[in-house]
């Protein structure tokens, strides 16, 4: 068995360079990206020129002409199915960035594919390695709070250009997100909820456009009820305003409450009778540091054979969560999510 995974880098651009920081800080020894693929030759030659991986216009030509086990996708929503397709077709290992596919249907086509390659396939929900949030994990687990009473997710930012500044950005684009900010970057907030309080068994939501340029949805107010028939609020909103100071994640016990403070570096406090102004319970590391644990995750799965910390069936919940969201606007209804 091979000691270092050959990784090609499937799209280059935004993300990308979270991925390989990823790989830099933590498993470096164990992950070699030896092709970058990308249409945009500059976007491919900036990774190449760093890592030393040939760079490639397209999977077709990289797969014909370099040296890889496994990929690593990075590329618009709505490509996602082609992709990994081809990648399965070819008897590589595939990373797919979040979510699976816009559709369920899509979904279901790659996991079928998946299954026939039997190569290893990963979704990659950087929140499960989020390190506050396995930290809040660990706490929950261990009692910290009493019994969970119920968790309000916030995903609040500000509008933020890093994220839309090709000239005609994807993510304003329905058709290729899927829908707006839920399908996109509101899984980082839904799997929390998930990983804590257990499966979501319907939504109730409404949606709105305040970011006028972005067909998908800017804003989201929802609750979500769990098979345990507990209740978490998730909230969604980017919009181009500057916000007050507020948690991005709350869980609320029978002994007291986790809080893990708004920003992409927020703290996670534990308040309780003993902690009553709030304990910090570790140094803030935030949401990229989550990256490197991810890759790692992918690298031992592949060389060692060793079980994923959420299979690709799992990552279903993100995509289902969402599509019930805009159901349940849409009809104004409760709407179940794995119905």
């Amino acid at each position: 068995m091979p000691d270092v995974l050959k990784l090609a880098f499937v799209g280059c651009g935004a993300i990308a360079r979270f991925h390989l920081d990823g790989i830099q800080a933590s498993c470096s020894h164990k992950v070699k990206v030896t092709a970058a693929v990308d249409p945009d030759r500059a976007k491919a030659g900036r990774i190449a020129a760093e890592t030393g991986a040939q760079a490639f216009p397209s999977l077709a030509e990289a797969v014909a002409g370099g040296d890889f086990d496994a990929v690593d996708i990075m590329v618009p929503h709505d490509l996602h199915e082609g992709v990994a397709a081809q990648a399965f077709q070819a008897g590589k290992h595939v990373l797919l960035e979040k979510p699976m596919a816009p559709t369920l249907e899509a979904c279901d086509r790659i996991l079928t594919a998946a299954k026939a390659a039997g190569t290893v396939f990963m979704v990659a929900e950087n929140a499960q390695y989020w390190p506050e949030i396995v930290k809040a994990k660990e706490l929950i687990d261990a009692g910290a709070v009493g019994e969970v009473i119920t968790a309000r997710a916030a995903f609040v930012v500000e509008f933020d250009e890093y994220w839309f500044r090709e000239k005609r950005p994807w993510r304003f684009e329905k058709v290729r997100t899927g829908g707006g900010i839920t399908i996109d970057g509101g899984s980082h907030w839904i799997r929390p909820l998930r990983m804590w309080m257990g499966e979501i068994e319907e939504v109730v939501a409404e949606i709105g456009h305040p970011l006028k340029r972005m067909e998908g949805e800017s804003l989201v107010r929802a609750l979500f009820r769990f098979r345990s028939g507990k209740v978490a609020g998730f909230d969604a909103m980017m919009v181009e305003t500057v916000f007050a100071p507020e948690p991005w994640w709350r869980v609320t016990g029978t002994k007291g409450e986790i809080v893990i403070e708004g920003g992409f570096a927020g703290g996670i406090r534990l308040f309780d009778a003993e902690n009553r102004g709030g304990r910090l319970m570790a140094e803030p590391q935030g949401y990229a540091r989550s990256f490197g644990p991810e890759l790692n995750d992918f690298a031992e799965a592949v060389l060692r054979g060793k079980p994923l910390e959420a299979g690709p069936d799992y990552a279903l919940g993100e995509v289902r969560t969402a599509l019930a969201i805009y159901r349940s606007a849409e009809g104004k209804r409760w709407e179940k999510v794995w119905g």
